[in-house]
């Protein structure tokens, strides 16, 4: 049996621009989402929220699908 994707919303603030590694303590995931739509809107709320935080910066990861036997 198949299951679906699911999303997740990952990032935080980063040390530098160039966006290799995350502040401690500043690591945030939301999620999952069951499709992708609702993870955009997260990430659009997400980002909206933190956008005059020029080192903060967040992605939409897709979780494969798995096989359940």
């Amino acid at each position: 049996m198949t299951h679906g994707s699911n999303y997740w919303v990952i990032g935080g603030e980063f040390g530098s621009m160039n966006f290799h590694k995350l502040v401690e303590g500043s690591a945030q995931v939301q999620g999952p989402f069951k499709t992708r739509k609702e993870a955009e809107d997260a990430w659009r709320s997400v980002s909206e929220a933190n956008r005059h935080l020029a080192g903060v910066r967040f992605s939409i990861v897709e979780e494969p699908n798995r096989q359940v036997a």
